[in-house]
This record gives C-alpha cells, structure tokens and sequence, in this order.
C-alpha cells in the first residue's frame, strides 16, 4: 500500500492534483490554469489537450514537491467540472473538435425545440434533469453533426465521447479505458437515473450512438476492477471518480439521508443527500447520482447563479472596493444594511424561482445608504439565495436540516457564515480543510484501494474549522426574509 492518495481535481479554469496522506491531510498540491475560449456570443470552449497537458503538469509537479514517485501512491482519484463534452477519435486518441463547456449555450434553440415538441416531461422523469444546454446530449449532437460523417463514424465505433473524467482517465490509461462514473453519467440527459444505465429512449431522442459512450462504472471501485494509469511506467488504479459537486457532498462526509452541504464558489451549489432511492421535486430542483458505491445513492441539487460574484460585481462593476478580501470589513462597518435589499439577478434566478427574465435589483435606498450599507445587502444576498434553496429541498425530502456544512472561498467570511445560521436556524459548520472537491476525490479513491477502510474512518478524517451556531440574530433575520422576498417579486419578469 502506497503513502499517499493522489486527487485530480480538473476545474473550469485550472487542474489541480492534491496528495493526500492516511490522516486526510493535503501534503503538497500543484495547479496550473489554462485557456477559456470564446468564440461567438454564448459560446465557451476549451482544448482537451491543454487540459490534459495541464493535468499532466501539475502531477509530476505534486510528486517532486513532495519528494514522492509514482510507487509511492495507493491509488488515484478524479474530480471534474460537469457537463463539459469531448469528442474524440479512438485510433489516434485526437480530439475532433475543442470540447463544449458547461457554461455555453449554443444548443439552448435545440432545447427550446424540444421542449415545444412535449419532450420536457419524460426526460425529467427519465434523467431527473431538465432540458437545458448546460447538460451534455445536445453539446454531443452538435459535436457530431458538425465532423464530417459523425453518426456514422459514431456508429461504427469510431468515435468516443467523454466529460471531462473520461478524457483524463483514456489519457492516464493510454487509451486502454473509456469509462465515466455514474455521478458525472447522470449530468449528461443519457443515463436513466432509476437503473444507472444509459437510457435507449434517450439515446433515441437526441441521436446520440450508444458505440460511442463510455462504460458507466462505480464511483468508488477495487483495484482489480478499475482503469489503470501508467505514469512513468508505475501502474497506478483509478480508484475513485465524481464530478465535483458530488465530490464535494462526499469529501464533507454527508453520507447519511438528509446531510447536505453548500459550495460558495461564484455561484452556490448545495446538494443533499435523498438516499438509496432518486427524489424528483417540485420546486424543479435536480435529482441525481451522488454516487454508486455499490448501490446507487442520491442527492437533490439547486444552484444560485450570482453567489460569490456579487462580491467581485462591487469590486469591478461598482468600484467600492479594491480587493475582494475587504468586502467583509466594509459589511462589518454598519450594523445592518439600512432596509436595502440586493437582488443579484444578473443572469436571471436560478432554483427555485428559475426566472430568466428577471434582472438584478436595489431596493430600500436612502439618501443614508453608504457603501457598507451595499457591502452587507450583497453578503446577506448570497445567505437569502441559499436559503431559499434550502427551504425547497427539505419541503422534497420532507425532513428537517440539522447542520448546513459549507466549503468555497466565501466561507472564509465568518459575517456571511453568521448570518446565514442566523437566517437558517441551524449550525452552519465550516470544515477545516476547505477544499472538499478534491478530498471527495481522494476518500472515494482510498476506500476504493483499502487506503481506508471504511467510511467511519474517512469521518475521522473530516474535522471542523469552526461551527457558526444561530445567535441573537435570528429573529431579527427571519423578519428580513420577508421583505427579501418582496424584493424577490420586484426584480421577476423584468425583461
């Protein structure tokens, strides 16, 4: 058994790898960013290539920080940003086109056709997602509509189509495996979310050969079951891959029904964990995999669409600060926020009110209104959202939250943190390694290979940083909610 668990975490804008050693503990990381692309209005790409490259980059990189070899690891564990597609060629392993981002929207009239036809509902029931092109299935059809003979070529086998998972681990292995996790399969509106096999209806709708897919394999898997990297001639398992949401639910330890985790990135992803059985809501959240471990789990998933990129809208859209860091002791300046309300609806609201017509909103301004006055209306926006949030995913669980366990870079705003247990009225419990993404990676790897034994001892592992209890604040921001949410009303429907 190896010394170490080494995490990819391959992000939007940078690769990451992480070692981690028995206790959890991260001891040396490397990170390289890379190239966005934007070709037209709406469309964001990125080269496969420069990702690997990086990826690659930042493995050897982590090794020598830590005077370690390839020998010395138990196993690998992979995290990814979701959605993101590859088309590439099995016989030479060359990308065929620059792969389609999460964020583009190219396919959003293909979608739109879709859903005009009443295709909505039975791929909601099918995938527990929505028609949307944030997901991977139109991203594919476009793929291949646009390489000549694409179908066909797809249909014969030619082909291989991948998220970003798939990618690294077809590199890794040198092209011996092409196989993706249920958690990132279940983002792509293929996989059939009650069995965790592609769906044929599905594969029929979009018109996506099922020769070029990958296999679907488990989230956390033996050594003797799982691909292999060779990384300078040392055979080294992939035991463990998720997409980095779900990575992030399990790297907080959030193993039991009803646990739930929020993520203040530049939006929030807050996941909670349903079960051995998929829920579909009805306040249009997502159902997904969180992960197969040998039975298939759960989560339901909402996102706020302007979380952390408030802070940087006052930064560089407004000025009033100069670095994002500066934004708490400016909040902390006023004891409140003067009845103003920010209603940070950029890019319109996400669950649950999802409003693409609805636009960002300042109310309550008065001649007193200063800039910590906006500074704490703009945290206490990222608190509103989540909370909203939550109240429509334990309206579908039908259970209580106990504890919110939060990770991201906004969390180090111990004001926010407060004020969203105030808001919630439970602890918000923030861990002492925040970069749960990636140790999600390395746990579901490590008790893949045996590296731990069991999940108690991953728990031992998760430790508190610091636990914000409801304090004095709560009632006071019960009442606020109210008129946030009559701020809410006037920022709908505006365009």
């Amino acid at each position: 058994m190896g010394r170490y668990v080494l995490a990819l975490d391959q992000g939007t804008t940078s690769s990451r790898s992480i070692l981690f050693d028995a206790a959890g503990r991260p001891v040396a990381s490397a990170q390289r960013e890379f190239t966005q692309h934007f070709p037209s209005p709406g469309w964001v790409e990125h080269d496969p290539e420069e990702i690997w490259s990086t990826q690659s980059a930042t493995i050897a990189e982590v090794l020598a920080r830590a005077g370690a070899r390839p020998g010395d690891l138990a196993a690998i564990g992979i995290t990814n940003q979701r959605e993101t597609t590859v088309l590439w060629e099995r016989s030479t392993g060359r990308p065929l086109a620059p792969a389609i981002v999460w964020q583009d929207r190219r396919t959003a009239e293909r979608c739109a056709a879709l859903r005009a036809a009443g295709h909505e509902d039975v791929v909601a029931r099918t995938t527990g997602l929505t028609l949307d092109p944030y997901f991977s299935a139109t991203k594919l059809a476009w793929l291949l509509a646009s390489v000549p003979d694409g179908p066909g070529r797809a249909e014969r086998g030619e082909l291989a189509f991948g998220t970003i998972d798939s990618w690294l681990v077809w590199k890794l292995s040198g092209g011996r495996a092409h196989v993706t996790d249920a958690s990132n399969a279940s983002r792509t509106l293929l996989l059939d979310l009650a069995t965790g096999a592609w769906s044929q209806a599905m594969l029929a709708l979009f018109g996506i050969p099922a020769a070029c897919l990958p296999g679907v394999v488990p989230s956390s898997m033996a050594p003797a079951d799982a691909p292999v990297a060779v990384l300078d001639g040392t055979a080294v398992p992939i035991t463990g891959i998720a997409g980095d949401q779900q990575a992030a639910l399990f790297g907080q330890a959030c193993f039991r029904p009803g646990m739930a985790k929020n993520t203040y990135g530049t939006g929030c992803f807050m996941l909670m964990n349903t079960g051995t059985a998929p829920l579909h809501s009805r306040h249009h959240l997502l159902s997904t995999i969180a992960w197969r471990r040998g039975a298939l789990s759960y989560a339901l998933e909402g996102s706020v669409f302007v979380g952390g990129a408030v802070v940087q809208w006052l930064r560089d859209g407004l000025g009033i600060i100069a670095h994002s860091s500066e934004v708490e002791a400016l909040a902390a300046s006023v004891p409140d926020t003067g009845g103003v309300y920010l209603v940070p609806a950029f890019t319109g609201l996400g669950a649950p009110y999802w409003d693409p017509h609805a636009r960002g909103t300042l109310v309550g301004l008065t001649r007193g209104t200063g800039r910590g006055h906006l500074a704490r209306a703009a945290l206490e926006a990222i608190a509103f959202q989540s909370a909203d949030l939550l109240t429509a995913m334990q309206s579908d669980a039908g259970q209580p939250l106990l504890e919110l366990r939060v990770d991201g870079g906004a969390t180090a705003n111990d004001l926010l943190m407060q004020f969203q247990a105030d808001l919630l009225g439970v602890p918000v419990v923030r861990p002492a390694y925040t970069e749960t993404t990636a140790l999600g990676a390395a746990f579901l790897a490590g008790l893949g290979a045996g590296f731990w034994d069991n999940d108690g001892a991953v728990e031992a592992n998760w430790r508190v940083g610091r636990r914000f209890e409801p304090g004095a604040g709560r009632s006071d921001a019960v009442e606020r909610r109210g008129a946030w949410h009559r701020a809410v009303e006037r920022s709908r429907d505006w365009t």
